[in-house]
């Protein structure tokens, strides 16, 4: 190791020479682990491919047979077995030597061909300014980690259990008879044999009980409620209060989550070991997760930096509905003007209900949300959920066009684009079947600002990175979960954080509208959200 040190780190440290990788963020902590600090990391092939097209496979081999009609080596020919890596130590030099030579060439051709389709599709921002220079901003992120409060986490499984079993109680005592909830087939039995319930989708097990389902079946007996709060807390359970703590690394006692740059079609992060995007923020429950992660130590707080309605602020930047940047020009509260209007009232005369049913209209028309939905969130009569959809456009009617222009735009183009330009492809978006087809209508509508947004904090990332490292900050960023980003601050620094992450998040990607970063400070994620 200490000769390939000796021979590749002024290489790999070399500024002036223009570093090309398949999966480059692997690459650069593998070299950091051994003391290598990639300089100059310039284009990632498989970073390039998700942003020519999201829906494809990104992978070196892949690519390979697809782009260069060329099979390589399989990894799997030199080691045997996935579960047994350690065995490359076991593999002749020279075969090892072909192997890496083929890999190195092959990644070679691939940014050949790569950087001329990036360049021929107008998509050379997305991938130069945004993708490329996020990867050395993950990898510190991953390696930084984040400290998990065991005490704390071990307390509120405990609690779960006690619900749990309170829950389970109830069900039983619903059902008429003991079974097993997590047992699909007993479940079945007992919501459509038993207790009658009107049937839902049918599957090669019988009828679909997943959420979706259940959803449906609400209204139609107590017994669905409780079920679908049992399951919420059994995953919580599961999912985070029992199994971060496994997730701890023993040498730095920190978690240390996996972001995937390619795994989400509209840009989005994802992480997985622990997936931070799935942490049910909704629920109250769901946020006591939060407080499991805590500062480094006693020098140290937890800094959160949120946007606020950013997804709604880019549609009307987007839009251009006079309405809605109105409102947000004024600083109003977007939720209570939007109720106003939809239920024909004074501001002021607006209350705690109409303006719940005003904020899942606002959040839900971006999802292509129709009567139908907006009836089973807000569990309302059909009627009445059309009227407020209809009263919506009628208020807001430039909303209405952009979603049709979204949708013609798509069907001529054939993708939907982020105002930065990033691409995604909808093949069935002039499809004979319905269901299909409008699928792809409800993307061609929430691909632009979803995508934006995913940009937006992405743009806002590097940026705050490329500060720390230059004014040489102890704090560092160490969580992205959707619109948010959470820093492990250090207490004499937090004075000048505050305002320099704000700054960069608000100016990361200018709208027509103001952008509003919230920020908070506390003892765990909790406290400071």
């Amino acid at each position: 190791v200490s000769e390939f040190i000796r021979i590749f780190k002024p290489v790999f440290e070399n500024n002036k020479s223009k570093k090309i990788c398949q999966n480059g963020k692997y690459d650069i902590a593998i070299l950091r682990s051994y003391g290598i600090d990639v300089k100059n990391f310039y284009f990632d092939t498989m970073l390039a491919s998700y942003v020519i097209d999201p829906d494809q496979k990104h992978g070196m081999d892949e690519l390979s047979e697809r782009l260069l009609g060329y099979k390589p080596i399989p990894l799997l020919d030199l080691i045997g077995s996935k579960k047994s890596p350690e065995k490359i130590f076991e593999v002749e030099p020279e075969r090892l030597s072909d192997y890496s030579c083929e890999d190195s060439d092959i990644t070679y051709r691939l940014y050949e061909i790569l950087k001329e389709t990036l360049k021929k599709d107008n998509l050379e921002k997305v991938a130069y300014e945004i993708e490329f220079p996020l990867v050395p901003v993950l990898e510190d992120m991953e390696r930084t980690g984040v400290k998990i409060d065991v005490k704390s986490l071990n307390e509120f499984s405990k609690d779960l259990q006690i619900l749990l079993d309170n829950y389970s109680q109830e069900i039983f005592k619903q059902a008429g008879e003991n079974f097993n909830i997590n047992s699909t087939q007993q479940l079945q039995k007992i919501l459509f044999e038993k207790l009658k319930l009107p049937t839902t989708t049918k599957t090669k097990t019988g009828y679909s009980t997943d959420v979706r389902a259940l959803e449906s079946l609400k209204g139609s007996h107590p017994i669905i409620d409780i079920i679908m709060d049992y399951r919420q807390v059994a995953k919580l359970k599961s999912t985070y209060a029992d199994a971060l703590p496994d997730l701890i690394n023993p040498k730095t006692g920190r978690v240390h989550t996996t972001y995937n740059q390619t795994a989400a079609s509209t840009g989005r992060l994802s992480s997985n070991d622990p997936n931070l995007q799935n942490i049910p923020i909704r629920s109250e429950l769901g946020k006591e997760i939060r407080k499991a992660f805590v500062p480094a130590d006693k020098n140290h707080v937890i800094l959160s930096a949120d946007y606020s309605q950013i997804e709604l602020r880019i549609m009307a930047s987007i839009c251009g509905d006079e309405t809605l940047i109105e409102a947000f020009n004024n600083n109003e509260d977007i939720h209570r003007r939007t109720a106003a209007l939809i239920f024909n009232v004074d501001p002021n005369e607006v209350n705690p209900d109409m303006r719940r049913k005003a904020k899942e209209v606002n959040f839900g028309i971006l999802y292509g949300l129709g009567p139908f939905g907006l009836k089973t969130r807000l569990g309302i009569s059909q009627t009445e959920a059309k009227a407020i959809i209809d009263n919506y456009f009628n208020s807001f009617k430039k909303v209405r066009n952009f979603m049709t222009d979204s949708v013609k735009k798509a069907q001529r183009k054939g993708f939907a684009e982020t105002l930065t330009g990033r691409r995604r492809f909808l093949k069935n978006i002039n499809s004979n079947n319905r269901i299909v087809r409008q699928f792809e209508e409800r993307v061609a509508i929430n691909m632009p600002i979803q995508g934006t947004a995913a940009d937006m904090i992405k743009l806002a990332m590097i940026n705050i990175y490329k500060a720390l490292e230059k004014n040489k900050f102890k704090s560092k960023m160490v969580l992205q979960v959707h619109d948010e980003l959470v820093f492990d601050a250090h207490k004499n620094e937090i004075d000048d954080l505050i305002p320099l992450v704000k700054k960069l998040m608000e100016e990361a990607l200018p709208l027509n509208v103001p952008v509003v970063v919230d920020t908070g400070v506390g003892d765990n994620w909790l406290d400071a959200h």
